[in-house]
């Protein structure tokens, strides 16, 4: 299938790669499909584009790769209804944002993916040991400087 991207231009995807969101994500509640694209084989920063709107997409990551011990508490009913039976068919995103010089994750509403059905849901989590800003890394011309020190 066609999806048209602002960013990319137009890009097959095949339609086994959807993502569908029944209850939208936050903000965008009447946006329910996605797809997941994936600059690199190396890659730890993803696209989750919206099929049906060429401008929404959101760059998503692996949470764990910024802090190992991140979890998400998925209740009994939260499992139904992503149509989990297993917690590792579950795969966790959190969204990017740019501050300045510094990426941030939004840890309190990560994003819940069930790998199996590609059905998704975003969550908002109660516990405060997680924020909306959760900083992961420095970008910009201080950041290159000490990389390359």
């Amino acid at each position: 299938m066609e999806v048209r991207t602002t960013r990319f231009g137009v890009i097959d995807i095949a339609e086994d790669r959807v993502i569908t969101f029944p209850g939208g994500m936050l903000g965008f509640t009447d946006k329910k499909e996605f797809c997941l694209l994936q600059p690199g084989d190396d890659a730890c920063f993803f696209w989750l584009q919206c099929v049906q709107d060429p401008d929404l997409a959101f760059v998503v990551t692996d949470p764990t790769f910024f802090e190992q011990d991140y979890s998400v508490p998925i209740r009994p009913e939260q499992m139904e209804s992503l149509g989990l039976s297993k917690l590792e068919d579950a795969q966790v995103f959190v969204i990017v944002n740019k501050i300045g010089e510094q990426l941030t994750g939004n840890f309190q509403g990560p994003l819940i993916i069930n790998t199996l059905s590609r059905v998704g849901e975003q969550m908002v989590l109660a516990e405060k040991r997680w924020t909306t800003r959760h900083p992961l890394m420095r970008v910009g011309a201080e950041a290159s400087q000490t990389a390359s020190a």
